[in-house]
């Protein structure tokens, strides 16, 4: 039976962004093993999942005493257990996982791309962060960008060779499960759980972002945004639905914008749901102004639930969202281009929702999650028999 080691640099990753992936490989005749830094998702990862989990002391923050020390841990891992595949996600995971593997001899070194931080980075942040990337393409067979628009920006600025580059299905790391983001399975009970979360008054108009609350997700853009619609807009409300950073200075939000979403009767802070479906059956809109993505989810799933969506002209984002046919887009960072667009989604409704439901269609017929397993599963058999 071959041997699969799966890393990510926290189990969030495993838990959110590959649910069910391992799993489904286990059952189809891998033996499959996680790692990731320890958090409180790791025994819930493990019971769903099906698969073992081992500790590895992943640092997100740029650390070298203890990038050393993992990587050493990860060299003998790998000569302990001998994976016939290493595939990794996340940028540290991705770098430490990659060197050890090249290190240790397996045979299939896999690495997927969902963002590039450095697009974002300045100055010398951004040096080291590209210097990062390169290594680990360097160390990798085998590259994945989840989407057309980073596959492309790769190929535009020489990140990786040519040989190592490809793209699963249409794009996406693990798919849509449409069991779950389907309107007509959102429970009465499960609307009614949001409604009390969120103070839902009958007949006011939703605003809703999802995931995590950082600079880089184009929060204080969105706020800025919601202080000048909701002077004409009567009952406008915006829900933010995600954890707020506090201790990381490069993706903490401005004070002001803080103490807006603190004070603001009109806006509703969420920090966890584990029912984002319900909560988009909710929104009136889902506003996703993120600077960089590699495939984003959340307008994967607000489409799937035909919530329509207002997003930042970026890679991954334009993979979902064409402009007009099945959302709005609006240039990445421009707070005035965001007003202008999402004014007219909250006007124009009807047009906003038949792009919603022109989107349910692409995404049944691209990015259905046991479709992406199946491809994964392929390529991993393909890779093997070579």
């Amino acid at each position: 039976m071959p041997r699969l080691l799966r890393l990510t640099t926290v189990p969030i990753s495993l838990r959110l962004l590959l649910t069910g992936q391992s799993r489904f490989i286990s059952e189809n005749g891998f033996e499959v093993t996680m790692g990731s830094a320890d958090g409180p998702e790791r025994d819930l990862v493990v019971a769903r999942e099906e698969c073992p989990h081992i500790i590895i002391p992943f640092t997100r923050a740029i650390t070298p005493l203890q990038d050393l020390k993992c990587l050493a841990q990860l060299v003998r891992l790998m000569r302990e257990i001998k994976p016939d595949i290493v595939h990794t996600h996340t940028p540290k995971a991705g770098l430490l996982g990659m060197m050890a593997a090249k290190i240790a001899g397996v045979p299939v070194r896999i690495h997927t791309i969902a963002g590039l931080p450095f697009m974002t980075a300045m100055g010398n942040r951004r040096k080291l962060l590209i210097a990062m990337e390169k290594l680990t393409y360097s160390a990798a067979q085998h590259v994945w960008p989840n989407s057309h628009g980073i596959l492309n920006f790769m190929r535009e600025n020489d990140l990786c060779p040519e040989r190592k580059l490809s793209l699963i299905g249409e794009g996406s790391t693990n798919g849509i499960d449409l069991n779950v983001f389907t309107p007509d399975r959102i429970t009465e009970e499960s609307i009614a759980a949001v409604h009390r979360e969120i103070g839902y008054k009958a007949g006011a108009t939703y605003i809703m972002a999802i995931g995590r609350i950082v600079q880089d997700k184009g929060i204080a853009e969105l706020l800025e945004t919601f202080v000048r619609l909701k002077t004409d807009f009567a009952e406008l409300h915006l829900v933010l639905v995600g954890p707020l950073e506090r201790e990381r200075p490069e993706e903490t939000l401005p004070p002001g914008a803080i103490s807006q979403i603190d004070s603001d009767p009109h806006i509703v802070h969420v920090p966890w749901t584990d029912d984002v479906a319900a909560f988009l059956k909710v929104a009136d809109v889902l506003v996703h102004a993120s600077y960089r993505e590699g495939f984003p989810n959340v307008p994967l799933q607000a489409g799937a639930m035909e919530c329509p969506i207002v997003c930042s002209d970026i890679p991954g984002n334009i993979d979902i969202v064409t402009d007009g046919e099945t959302g709005r887009t609006f240039p990445v960072g421009q707070a005035a281009a965001l007003e202008a667009v999402l004014r007219e989604v909250l006007t124009e409704q009807d047009k906003g929702r038949k792009m919603a439901r022109a989107l349910r269609h692409k995404v049944e017929a691209n990015f259905d999650r046991r479709v992406i397993h199946q491809l994964i599963l392929q390529r991993y058999r393909s890779l093997l028999a070579e």
